[in-house]
């Protein structure tokens, strides 16, 4: 019934153009699917994993998690309408959108939209990155992490914690936030209290360090691309740097992150976010 992954991420943008330009030549990813009001993109074996639209303020993002079958999902909708949340059981025709089996959604306590799926479509043909990287670490893990602005906290961690199974890996009391994982990823989500509520970035894993220097090269050559330089967490030892995307959110751009074991792993309180180098 718990999520087992983070699945797929929807962007509403008036710069769809510029999207398409950031996400392959910037990123790697493949675009897949372009229209007047929307793009798609690929970065592994399924059929989409970002889907930028013109459809909600530019400020709205949907998030696709991932459960394991049906039987998860009914349970998972259950669960939720017992807790009186609000759950839509989505049509076919947006399940086709999405590329997955079925899905349903439903809103967090700071009001992001959430989609909960099972039965992700695969793609027939190989990916082919926008530029020349050796691809990106999903499978079992998903595409990456997200980071969400709540202000409050304490509803937030409990709403993804005893309603949609998330696990504490690291946290810190003052100020407050947390990471959490749903899979062997160090963690697929953290929360952070702040009064300015969102989306402060997305993560996405490469396999290779070289590609995240070019990159990083790349992002450079931009002029002010590059928010955050290279450097090494302390929690997730990722080696990263954050650059800017068109819409009004970051995106950590990384390899070598660590991975947990959740049947085992004790959360760790963290003294502070300085990180390796």
């Amino acid at each position: 019934m718990a999520v087992q992954a983070l699945g797929y991420l929807g962007i509403s943008t008036q710069s769809i153009d510029e999207w398409c330009d950031f996400a392959t030549r910037q990123l790697g990813l493949q675009l897949v699917d372009r229209g007047v009001s929307s793009s798609a993109f690929r970065m592994d074996d399924r059929r989409q994993r970002v889907i930028v639209d013109k459809e909600r303020p530019d400020a709205e993002r949907f998030f696709g998690w991932e459960v394991a079958n049906a039987a998860s999902l009914d349970a998972l909708a259950g669960k939720l309408e017992a807790a009186g949340i609000a759950v839509r059981r989505e049509p076919a025709v947006l399940a086709d959108q999405r590329f997955v089996r079925d899905l349903i959604s439903f809103r967090d306590p700071a009001g992001n939209r959430l989609e909960v799926f099972h039965g992700p479509l695969l793609a027939d043909t190989p990916f082919i990155p926008g530029r020349n990287i050796s691809g990106f670490r999903t499978g079992s893990l998903g595409m990456g992490h997200v980071v969400l602005m709540v202000a409050d906290f304490d509803a937030a961690l409990a709403f993804y914690r005893g309603l949609l199974g998330f696990q504490i890996s690291d946290f810190r009391r003052e100020p407050k936030a947390c990471f959490l994982h749903v899979n062997a990823r160090h963690h697929s989500l953290a929360l952070f209290e702040k009064p300015r509520q969102g989306m402060h970035h997305l993560m996405m894993e490469l396999y290779s360090l070289d590609d995240v220097g070019q990159g990083y090269d790349r992002a450079h050559a931009e002029g002010d691309r590059v928010k955050v330089s290279l450097g090494r967490h302390n929690n997730d030892y990722i080696t990263s740097f954050y650059l800017q995307t068109p819409s009004n959110f970051l995106v950590e751009y990384g390899w070598g992150g660590r991975e947990v074991n959740a049947a085992t792993w004790q959360p760790v309180e963290m003294t502070t976010y300085a990180s390796f180098w």
